[in-house]
């Protein structure tokens, strides 16, 4: 029996489950401040007899085990979560394994282990939603160096017709401030769900992802892209990011995955809205197996 949490900025999902990736019983719990939301997360786990816990979390946070602040929420702006110690927070309560990571580096590890990338050993996992954020396995590894991927915060070339200015509050117009969800009502005056037979919209955010993508496709070479997120549930948008990735690679990633197949390359999750949880029962597998 494995424990799982997926700590989302409006709420964390929590579950057991088995190391295959089956979800036995799960709860949602409203992500208020940590007085309010961890006590609930402990209740539901003490029910549950699990031999160890995988933690995929909203970031900036500390993933580097010889780091003295590690399994921290570290400079996050939503309140109470600032330097926040999820890990010894739980390990004074669960003293098990525990596996914490960034929630799409564990996603990544999901559909790699159980979804769209099952049976390789690379995958990009990205998500569209209030913000915009990546992770990655590559050689069955997950992806970190001195931290883990900030890939949501590349810079992109602003479309010559778009006057928006970008809502990140670090870089303005970088790719979560440009196609993020809140930069799409910001730019449009409505929500991206009430926007969805607005062909220009679409357009307009595909430009943007797509020049991530590239980015991504040139430096790290993952052998699939999964894209989910509230955003990414615009079915349209995909044929649209097939044909920008296309035209801005211009050939020079002359590849069938590219040329012939992108419709089966940059794809949604195969576990859809679970990549994430079972992502991090995936890691708490990985702090089991680690812990022998």
């Amino acid at each position: 029996m494995l424990g799982a949490i997926e700590a989302g900025g409006t709420k964390f999902v929590c579950a057991v489950g088995t190391s295959d990736g089956e979800i036995i019983e799960r709860i949602q719990v409203e992500t208020g401040t940590p007085e309010e939301t961890i006590p609930k997360v402990i209740a539901f786990f003490k029910k549950h007899p699990i031999q160890a816990l995988g933690i995929g979390s909203f970031g900036p946070i500390d993933i580097d085990k010889t780091s003295e602040t590690y399994g921290n929420i570290t400079s996050t702006p939503k309140p109470g979560w600032g330097d926040y110690p999820f890990v010894r927070t739980m390990q004074e309560v669960f003293p098990i394994p525990i596996e914490f990571n960034t929630d799409v580096n564990g996603a990544a590890l999901g559909e790699l282990m159980h979804g769209a990338a099952q049976g390789l050993d690379s995958c990009l996992y990205i998500t569209v939603g209030t913000g915009i954020g990546a992770g990655a396995v590559f050689q069955g590894q997950l992806l970190q160096g001195m931290s883990h991927p900030e890939m949501g915060h590349v810079p992109v070339r602003r479309h010559p017709d778009d006057t928006y200015e970008g809502f990140c509050p670090y870089h303005g117009d970088c790719a979560e401030g440009m196609a993020a969800g809140p930069a799409i009502e910001g730019r449009w005056n409505e929500k991206a769900v009430n926007l969805a037979d607005q062909s220009e919209v679409w357009t307009l955010e595909a430009y943007y992802l797509a020049q991530a993508l590239v980015q991504y496709i040139l430096i790290l070479s993952p052998k699939k892209i999964i894209m989910g997120g509230g955003v990414m549930k615009q079915a349209q948008i995909f044929e649209l990011i097939h044909t920008q990735v296309q035209t801005l690679l211009n050939g020079y990633v002359a590849l069938p995955q590219i040329t012939a197949h992108i419709h089966e390359y940059i794809v949604p999750p195969a576990l859809g809205d679970n990549a994430g949880i079972v992502g991090a029962l995936m890691l708490a597998k990985k702090a089991l197996e680690e812990s022998h």
